[in-house]
């Protein structure tokens, strides 16, 4: 069981993964050291943070061609209307599955009988 601290009263030395990423380093395989808890109102279960420390941390790994190129054609894709087949700018909402242009178009009756 890791050690609870409460909203601003953790020790110097650790760190959520966000604050790590800012200083150029990831957790490395580290385990979680503690849990930082802020409370809610109107009884709702507190918001947790994940403690990592900080000495232990490793730097985070370089961007090599290969995975910039990966991480490109992954975002193109999520660009790519399946409908229009055209890169919108955007990434296509996953609750449309098509980009605004085509899901506000009305499709015409002949082709709803096909």
């Amino acid at each position: 069981m890791a050690t609870v601290y409460r909203w601003r009263l953790a020790p110097d030395g650790l760190a959520t993964r966000r604050q790590l990423r800012a200083l150029g380093l990831r957790p490395g395989g580290q385990d979680v050291v503690a849990e930082l808890h802020r409370p809610r109102r109107r009884g709702r279960a507190p918001l947790v943070a994940y403690l990592y420390r900080i000495d232990c941390a490793r730097p985070v790994r370089p961007m090599t061609p290969g995975r910039a190129a990966g991480l490109a054609a992954a975002m193109r894709a999520r660009r790519t209307c399946p409908n229009c087949r055209t890169d919108v700018g955007y990434c296509i909402p996953r609750s449309l599955g098509m980009c605004v242009p085509c899901h506000d178009t009305p499709t015409p009756a002949s082709a709803l009988s096909r």
